[in-house]
């Protein structure tokens, strides 16, 4: 969603900054235009710069919570390699209305099972830059994600900068939403 309307904050509201990743309030009264509604959370503008807010304070943007949550849906036999690259088509950059899966930055995808320590799920992502501050935020965003699969005790998320992505990465599907095809 690319919604050029102006609102104004209806409380104060936990935010975090793009593209530095430190955490602010927005007070209320604040003047925001949403530019993403993705994968659930919120990329507003500011006069400051860009902020990203978690649906969980849709109600400080006046908008009902859960209204526009991307979970995927979760496979009834349990975890799954499939169902956790479901999720992470869930997970998005702030400034790309691109899922990390399609962007090219999950490089591995493990669901392994060890006796007495459940489902394990151990992901390699990198960014599309090594200075981006929002990298821990994404991360977590995605550890996050499969923690909601049913069955999954556990998800590491690790952040790799070996091979260094490029727009290649980017799937078929992904350069056609950014109108690179």
């Amino acid at each position: 969603m690319n919604d050029s309307r102006e609102i104004q904050l209806l409380r104060d509201c936990d935010a975090i900054q793009i593209p530095s990743g430190n955490p602010l309030i927005l007070p209320q009264g604040t003047s925001v235009i949403i530019t993403q509604m993705l994968g659930g959370t919120f990329t507003v503008a500011t006069n400051a710069g860009l902020a990203r807010i978690d649906e969980k304070d849709a109600d400080a943007l006046g908008l009902e919570k859960g209204a526009q949550s991307a979970a995927a849906p979760i496979a009834a036999e349990g975890p799954s390699e499939e169902a956790v690259w479901n999720q992470l088509k869930t997970v998005f950059d702030p400034e790309i209305p691109v899922n990390v899966v399609d962007l090219g930055l999950i490089y591995d995808c493990q669901v392994l099972s060890k006796e007495g320590e459940g489902i394990q799920v151990r992901v390699k992502m990198t960014l599309t830059a090594p200075g981006c501050g929002m990298g821990p935020t994404i991360a977590a965003d995605a550890r996050a994600k499969i923690l909601a699969i049913r069955g999954v005790e556990s998800a590491e998320v690790e952040l790799v900068w070996d091979p260094p992505w490029n727009q290649g990465m980017i799937s078929e599907a992904g350069r056609m939403k950014l109108g690179l095809v």
